[in-house]
């Protein structure tokens, strides 16, 4: 496989790994959304909580020019080392959600 098939199985992973969890209260579950057309992957949480409407991203990955691009990321310790520990080059992800002149120092 070429490596943008190999980083598109790497983020499925790491977001099917995720969605796995359970959310520690409420009545909330957690959804995978790959557009492998498009390459962008998502994972969702949808429910309720105290009577609240619980709804978003907890993570968005987008792949593109050859890269990873972390548009989101919801999780606590943050999804980067799993990417990089599954395979993803350091140099080939790029913390989206940072400021713009932040960008190149990602990862």
């Amino acid at each position: 496989m070429d490596k943008i098939n190999d980083y598109r199985q790497i983020v499925k992973q790491v977001i099917l790994q995720y969605s796995q969890l359970q959310p520690s209260h409420g009545n909330i579950r957690l959804d995978t959304v790959f557009d492998e057309t498009q390459d962008r992957y998502a994972l969702m949480q949808v429910g309720w909580d105290r009577e609240r409407r619980v709804r978003g991203n907890l993570i968005y990955v987008t792949l593109r020019d050859g890269k990873v691009w972390v548009e989101y990321d919801g999780m606590g310790a943050g999804i980067t080392q799993d990417l990089i520990n599954l395979g993803i080059s350091e140099e080939d992800i790029i913390l989206a959600f940072l400021p713009e002149q932040n960008v190149q120092l990602t990862a």
